[in-house]
């Protein structure tokens, strides 16, 4: 039995030996929207974002506790507290400390009822 003959993969083109320059392409003018873009489709850049209502993240708690490992944790203010600990019953000291930090810090607390009081 033999081998059937492989079809060529490709057919390659016969170089001409005639040298002159490419067509140029008809110049069309753009108008509308680029192609491709369905109508009523937001493009990804919007011209107004939506502005935030003015919260941002002050305190962080980070906890790991792998399976098997000691667990630790960390307790991170943008007032100035940074605390990390390591063990069980510190991490759960630190969770504690961590929401009483809350009443406590200064760029948290409001400040309008302190005044009145």
């Amino acid at each position: 039995m033999s081998a059937r003959p492989r079809p060529p993969l490709k057919s390659i083109p016969s170089t001409t030996t005639d040298l002159r320059d490419a067509e140029q392409g008809a110049r069309r003018t753009a108008v509308g929207a680029p192609k491709g873009v369905a109508e009523g489709v937001l493009s990804a850049l919007r011209p107004d974002p939506p502005a935030g209502d003015g919260r941002y993240p002050v305190a962080w708690l980070s906890i790991v506790a792998p399976r098997g490992a000691v667990p630790t944790a960390t307790s991170t203010c943008l007032c100035g507290r940074d605390r990390s600990v390591v063990g069980h019953g510190r991490v759960l000291a630190l969770i504690d400390g961590h929401a009483a930090h809350r009443d406590l810090c200064p760029l948290r607390s409001s400040q309008e009822g302190k005044a009145a009081a």
